[in-house]
């Protein structure tokens, strides 16, 4: 018999129309693009307030946020001992293919120090490179954020340790403005933004946080508000106003081309390493930075290469670093000889303008070294208690972290204190005598620069004196050529008259004229040169004493000569 059980009906789906497909498609589309945008303004370096410190490749965010910072790098990899040394040059691929193999990123026994040497920043060579190494979030986003030139600083962490200095390079004196701000293969600091709608407007239309829904142009997937107004993305108001303000920087360097000194600063990342790893990380545009000391590398019989200390390694960074900065120096030694020529021949407002903007170059040049001669020294003198005061810290959150540990057992049961362990540092005695050296060279880039800025101010005070003087002179000259002539040009204009009953013109003679006009010129002349006067006869006294003394000196050597003959 059939079962008396009752079976509820199945309901069917409503089949799905095109025109319900394509909404669904264009939501996903609005969905795609309001993530976009968020991660737009994640990765903006303007608006990253507030974000949690470092940068940790591990994090699925930090690959949504950096993962468009591209660029083609050269990496090499040099491997060396005081015996034997081999050199690599790879790509991006090859390298991160490298770091994820055990073995082929292993080290060979023989070799003591490995060098990798990185010319560009591109997020999967930096994330690989971190992930291998275990380099720390913090200068991971040192590393990928220089803010303005950042200043040079010293972070030390347990198992490395981190440099990052300005490098201060001559460029070409004839190249172009553009040129420097022209868009390069590695990516700067600020990253790029994904396209966005409201790019293709007009940068100069009129940006608020509210525009009326009237206006037009904006992107098909924002739509407008009930309310009738829309919300700017604060992303594209950075971008606009980032623009503006280089635009404003390109033509601040075009005007002050002429005449100044083409300096590049770049930055330069080190990680010294525990193992012995030294990992550097220059932008693209410094490819022969670092030739000099690969070529010492390369030569068994030089001292880097037979010390094979990885500290030495960075202080021969430091010292190339340093040695840049020399040549920097140079040039603005011979600006500074050829402006005072200048200025000692023929000082004009010109010249003025060319000291005012060497100037400033070196202020600003003294703002971004001296923290490099902090670093220095730190690295020299604070190396030891650095490394300390970290390991003493570490030791005590591991005693923490143990006596919560053992908090259950019994009495006796917990570990009595950690075990002293010897202190290390990254710098070795041999490394920490060379950095001397080196500070000696910062002190005398610093004094220089400091002697030159004194006389950049002091040719500038000195031709505006020079101007103060010649047109005291120039007034000097038109009141004593006035006091000479206004006497005459009163008697002249009343003698001008040609009144019937003066007496010259009745008799057609000017002998009147000058019978007044000489004994008031006899008066008003000495009476308004007196001071005049004086100097001239101080003056004269003067160079009489002088020339008096001058002969008694020649009369007395011939008599000291016969007397001691």
């Amino acid at each position: 018999m059939p079962s008396d059980t009752l079976t509820p009906p199945v309901a069917r789906a409503a089949p799905i129309t095109p025109l319900d497909r394509f909404r669904s498609a264009a939501r996903k589309i609005i969905q795609m693009h309001r993530t976009s945008a968020i991660l737009a303004r994640f990765a903006s370096a303007s608006t990253t307030k507030g974000f949690e410190p470092g940068i940790d490749p591990r994090r699925h965010t930090a690959a949504l946020a950096y993962g468009h910072v591209h660029a083609q790098c050269v990496i090499q990899c040099a491997d060396y001992s005081a015996l034997r040394a081999s050199f690599g040059r790879m790509s991006n691929a090859e390298f991160v293919a490298m770091l994820s193999d055990d073995g082929a990123c292993a080290r060979e026994p023989w070799a003591k120090v490995r060098w990798i040497n990185i010319w560009g920043i591109s997020w999967d060579v930096l994330s690989a490179l971190a992930l291998r190494y275990e380099l720390h979030p913090l200068a991971l986003e040192d590393v990928l954020h220089q803010r303005g030139h950042a200043r040079s600083k010293a972070d030390y962490y347990p198992s490395q340790l981190f440099v990052r200095v300005l490098c201060h390079m001559l460029g070409d004196p004839d190249e172009d403005v553009l040129a420097q701000y022209a868009p390069e293969e590695t990516s700067r600091s600020a990253s790029p933004e994904p396209m966005r709608g409201s790019d293709y407007r007009d940068e100069d239309e009129e940006k608020t946080l509210l525009e009326p829904a009237w206006k037009r142009g904006h992107s098909d997937l924002e739509a407008p508000s009930k309310s009738g107004f829309k919300f700017v993305s604060p992303t594209r108001k950075e971008s606009v106003a980032r623009k503006r303000r280089e635009r404003a920087q390109i033509t601040l360097e075009a005007l002050k081309k002429e005449g100044r000194v083409n300096v590049k600063v770049s930055p330069m990342s080190i990680f010294l390493l525990r193992n012995g790893t030294v990992i550097t990380i220059l932008p693209s545009s410094t490819h022969d930075f670092t030739e000099p000391i690969q070529a010492r590398l390369r030569q068994q019989d030089s001292f880097l290469r037979r010390s094979a200390d990885p500290s030495l390694l960075v202080q021969s960074l430091l010292d190339i670093v340093v040695d840049s900065a020399l040549e920097v120096v140079d040039a603005y030694h011979e600006k500074i000889l050829e402006l005072e020529h200048d200025v000692l021949l023929k000082p004009d407002m010109k010249v003025v303008q060319r000291l005012h903007i060497l100037s400033g170059d070196l202020t600003l040049h003294k703002r971004t070294l001296e923290p490099l001669k902090s670093v220095i020294y730190g690295l020299r003198r604070y190396d030891l208690e650095r490394c300390a005061a970290l390991a003493d810290e570490l030791a005590h959150a591991d005693s923490r972290q143990n006596s919560i540990s053992f908090a259950g057992l019994p009495s006796g049961g917990a570990p009595e204190g950690p075990a002293k362990v010897p202190v290390k540092g990254f710098m070795s005695p041999k490394t920490k005598i060379y950095l001397a050296d080196v500070h000696d060279h910062m002190e005398y880039i610093l004094g220089s620069l400091d002697m030159f800025a004194g006389i950049a101010e002091n040719l500038i005070n000195y031709t505006f004196n020079v101007k103060s003087y010649e047109m005291n002179e120039v007034m000097r000259r038109l009141t004593l050529a006035t006091i000479i002539f206004l006497p005459l040009t009163l008697l002249t204009g009343y003698f001008g008259m040609n009144f019937s009953s003066m007496w010259s013109t009745a008799h057609h003679t000017d002998w009147l004229f000058w019978a007044i006009a000489i004994p008031i010129m006899c008066v008003v002349i000495p009476a308004f040169t007196a001071p005049d006067i004086r100097r001239l006869a101080h003056y004269g006294q003067k160079r009489m004493v002088a020339w008096k003394t001058d002969q008694s000196l020649r009369y007395m050597r011939p008599a000291r000569r016969s007397t001691r003959s």
